[in-house]
């Protein structure tokens, strides 16, 4: 087979989604077995959980009771499968009973400016690491520009996007495409513009699309 081969992923999710966080670390898994086949090419769109949340947050034990009813038994077991199973994709996520949820709107501007330079995954793996292994507030400044930073970017600039608000709008817009198509929740992962995996699928699911696109693209 062609090492020529192209495959596109969307992944439509949010920087505050654990979910999100292992979905893509198994999909990661999933196409380091075709690395020497297919060229992929990923790129990242924007979900809000909470669009509504406030400018300081909201402590995740009472979100999560408010939003799903949940118990905080309930919640804690929860948090400790999420926890097993980031272990398993290398990830440390980091919970405490202070932990908070936040507002991703700038995070998202800040993604959607990162596609520009091609490093829209870097950066979503470092707001990824700055949030649930560090506990850091996705929505601060500083915690945005250190993340573009990490993630290879120019610092002044992210800064620049950011105070201007120069993405706020197609951030918005992009939100509303992909909620008009049927995406009420995150991750979503489009294959090729073709095949729609909801959830954070194993590694196996992942590969068993990509054998499928192989096979048609034969």
């Amino acid at each position: 087979m062609s090492t020529h081969t192209h495959l596109t992923i969307d992944i439509v999710s949010d920087v505050v989604c654990p979910w999100c966080y292992i979905g893509y670390k198994r999909l990661e898994e999933a196409m380091a077995a075709y690395k020497d086949q297919v060229q992929f090419t990923v790129r990242w769109h924007p979900f809000e959980l909470n669009p509504a949340m406030q400018e300081e947050g909201q402590l995740l034990s009472e979100h999560l009771a408010e939003k799903y009813q949940i118990t905080p038994e309930q919640s804690e077991q929860n948090r400790a499968r999420i926890i097993a199973l980031g272990e398993e994709s290398g990830i440390r996520f980091h919970f405490t009973p202070l932990s908070r949820i936040y507002n991703t709107f700038r995070a998202h501007q800040l993604l959607h400016w990162a596609a520009n330079y091609g490093r829209q995954t870097e950066l979503k793996l470092a707001l990824f690491e700055a949030y649930f292994t560090e506990q850091d507030d996705p929505s601060q400044l500083s915690v945005l520009l250190d993340a573009a930073e990490t993630a290879g970017l120019d610092r002044d600039e992210a800064e620049l996007v950011l105070k201007q608000g120069n993405f706020a709008e197609a951030v918005r817009a992009e939100e509303q495409t992909w909620s008009g198509q049927g995406i009420t929740a995150v991750p979503a992962f489009v294959f090729h513009e073709k095949y729609l995996l909801s959830g954070a699928q194993d590694a196996d699911t992942f590969k068993q699309v990509i054998e499928t696109l192989l096979d048609e693209m034969a």
